[in-house]
């Protein structure tokens, strides 16, 4: 069968239009100088002022980058363990189980995580007096949804890398850490990197699951957000838009650009 290579094309073009559009329209509604964000009444940039000026809202952003910074490191580090266990170690008691576990938590409605979340967290603070609700429970939380996918970005990487490598070094004496320094760590890199910006995205874009293990004074960004755009969108929310936007269109563009570097320089 001869495919049709206008009809690809446009269909390329409308779906990436369709997603991409309305950031876009974020993006240009963030220089508007009308208070009302949908209606345009010309070019200005007081809304980035205003922005600056906005204290509820920079505290959130502070807040959320933090937790999404602190979420994805230990998720790294849970996750980076928790595929090594699964790839490396065979069988072993308890395998099937942590596999249960793992996918769990993927699969789990957010309203669910979030519910018994709130329930462990309330049940030890009620037994111990630890931890109160705020950014320590959102974290905790957080770090329970992405360490899994982080779990399975870094088992997709195992299972995929030649293992004659690592059996050469231990062969030759190397101790199982040392390999793992040495050999197995700068080849999972890249699967590192990716595991974290993921598990970064999800904590930063959360909203049911920071809903429940919150506290007073500890909203994230999307909690906010959620909040003030129940009473209408307002620009200080599309100059934070953009600026987030660009942001992480940078971020990503400098990963991507580091996990080439790396691949060309495995091959």
């Amino acid at each position: 069968m001869k495919r049709n290579p206008t009809l690809l094309y446009t269909a390329m073009v409308l779906g990436y239009a369709f997603l991409y559009i309305p950031i876009l329209s974020v993006v240009v509604y963030s220089f508007n100088a009308s208070r009302v964000a949908t209606v345009w009444g010309g070019f200005s940039t007081r809304w980035y002022t205003a922005l600056l000026e906005n204290q509820q809202l920079l505290d959130a952003v502070q807040r959320s980058f933090l937790i999404a910074a602190l979420t994805a490191t230990a998720a790294v580090f849970l996750g980076t363990a928790c595929g090594l266990a699964l790839s490396r170690f065979g069988k072993f008691p308890g395998r099937g189980l942590l596999s249960l576990m793992n996918s769990a938590p993927m699969v789990m409605p957010d309203v669910m995580m979030g519910l018994s979340s709130l329930l462990l967290f309330v049940t030890l603070q009620q037994a111990f007096g630890w931890p109160d609700r705020g950014m320590v429970t959102i974290t905790l939380a957080h770090i329970t949804l992405t360490a899994c996918y982080v779990t399975v970005v870094v088992r997709s990487r195992m299972a995929g890398m030649d293992d004659s490598l690592e059996e050469a070094a231990m062969d030759l004496g190397a101790r199982p850490w040392r390999v793992f320094f040495v050999i197995t760590l700068p080849l999972i890199a890249p699967a590192l990197l990716a595991g974290w910006l993921l598990a970064f995205t999800l904590s930063l874009d959360d909203l049911v699951i920071a809903s429940f293990a919150s506290g007073p004074g500890s909203s994230t960004l999307p909690m906010v957000v959620y909040s003030k755009v129940k009473l209408g969108v307002t620009p200080e929310i599309n100059a934070l838009a953009t600026i987030i936007v660009v942001l992480v269109a940078l971020g990503v563009s400098i990963a991507g650009v580091l996990m080439h570097r790396r691949s060309r320089t495995n091959t």
